[in-house]
């Protein structure tokens, strides 16, 4: 058989440095082999970021040593919501699981010799339950909670009025930071629900202290100074965008179950930091790139691949511009390039995840390298018909009509 090839000269770069995918380990644990399927796959679509999403309310992924209860305690659910949001069902056994360190740096080496980077998503302050299960000092309340066994949005947070948890947040960051090479640490930020600081004696006494005018203000306090940390060690932050001080989820007029109305005070992000947009307007987006911050768009409406494929077909992942439209031509430099991000809510089996990913990602991949001009539906479903093929020889279970 001839396996020659014709002699060709290959000119191309991609349209983005930043051609990211998420994959949520914290809601439901998928183990090691998962992961290097997800990266052997992200490297033959030239995809280049890995975003590990490590810590949630429902589970604690990462081994930290020098707070072991992480793990012993943060990493086990008793149990785990099923049938949607609002369900009442439950699987009704035990889930757990976590990376080790060592299990770490091997992902870390696989990415790279696939010149992939892999970025680590430390939720904070918010998305702290199952790190406030092992260490309830570290809430606000400073009571003892559960892991928690259904998913959405969590009361709990942690105190960011008390020295003690900057001491905690900044031991932990510096044991990730010796496993994870990566330039940029993710820091989370979004869905903080406020009741909790807007009850405490001690975020009250923060606030006036620091004269901040409301509860963003003091995320953004919060936020400025993990920012400030990893600065200090040579690093830089990434938060999704309610780490703007934007209240996107109608919170604070919620917050302690009276009207709260937020005033700026003049108070900005940190410089440095990287803005992962995931909801908003074209405004919000904007004001990011016109205050110096550099911004991965990861739109949910468009770029979720939890979302059912009626929500977001094929052809609609295919068709996102990471540039928002109506962005002026001199803050588009500050748009790095976009994820597609698997949360894992729904998605209990390495099946379901492969079937909610594939094909799609490889849209994403494409939206990601190729230019606007280039890019052709037709012309993509094409290769994309060949690309299925490999699929099918290596057993990965895509979903078949999209």
């Amino acid at each position: 058989m001839d396996w020659g090839a014709p002699a060709v000269r290959i000119k191309d770069q991609p349209r983005f440095g930043w051609r990211a995918y998420l994959q949520d380990e914290a809601r439901w644990f998928h183990g090691l082999e998962a992961l290097k399927l997800l990266l052997d796959q992200m490297a033959l679509l030239k995809m280049n970021v890995f975003n590990l999403y490590l810590t949630d309310d429902q589970g604690w992924r990462i081994e930290i040593k020098r707070y072991p209860r992480l793990t012993e305690i943060g990493s086990k659910r008793t149990d785990s919501q099923t049938g949607g949001w609002n369900s009442e069902e439950r699987f009704g056994k035990l889930h757990s699981g976590f990376y080790t360190q060592e299990e770490i740096r091997e992902i870390v080496r696989y990415a790279a010799e696939r010149h992939i980077t892999v970025v680590p998503v430390i939720s904070m302050p918010g998305h702290a339950s199952a790190a406030i299960a092992a260490y309830p000092e570290m809430g606000t309340d400073g009571k003892p909670v559960e892991v928690a066994v259904t998913f959405g949005k969590k009361y709990d947070t942690f105190n960011v009025a008390d020295e003690k948890v900057y001491t905690f947040l900044e031991n932990i960051l510096d044991e990730v930071m010796e496993l994870f090479p990566s330039r940029v640490i993710h820091l989370g930020g979004d869905e903080v629900i406020f009741d909790q600081w807007m009850a405490s004696p001690m975020v009250k006494a923060l606030m006036e202290r620091e004269g901040l005018s409301g509860p963003a203000q003091v995320q953004m306090y919060f936020t400025n100074r993990m920012s400030q940390f990893l600065e200090s060690r040579g690093r830089r932050m990434m938060g999704w965008n309610e780490i703007l001080g934007d209240d996107l989820h109608g919170l604070i007029k919620q917050a302690g179950g009276k009207e709260v109305v937020e005033q700026s005070d003049g108070r900005a992000l940190a410089k440095g930091a990287v803005v992962h947009f995931w909801k908003g307007s074209l405004e919000l987006a904007e004001r990011a790139a016109r205050e110096g911050h550099d911004i991965v768009n990861s739109l949910h409406s468009a770029t979720y691949l939890d979302y059912t494929y009626e929500e977001i077909p094929l052809a609609k992942a295919y068709a996102f511009d990471p540039i928002p439209s109506g962005l002026e031509q001199k803050y588009q430099a500050h748009v790095l390039g976009s994820g597609c991000q698997m949360w894992g809510e729904w998605v209990p089996t390495l099946q379901r995840l492969e079937y909610q990913t594939f094909p799609r990602i490889a849209a994403y991949a494409e939206v990601d390298w190729t230019a606007p001009e280039r890019k052709d539906f037709s012309g993509f479903s094409g290769r994309l018909n060949l690309q299925k093929k490999r699929w099918d020889i290596q057993g990965i279970g895509y979903a078949p009509d999209h």
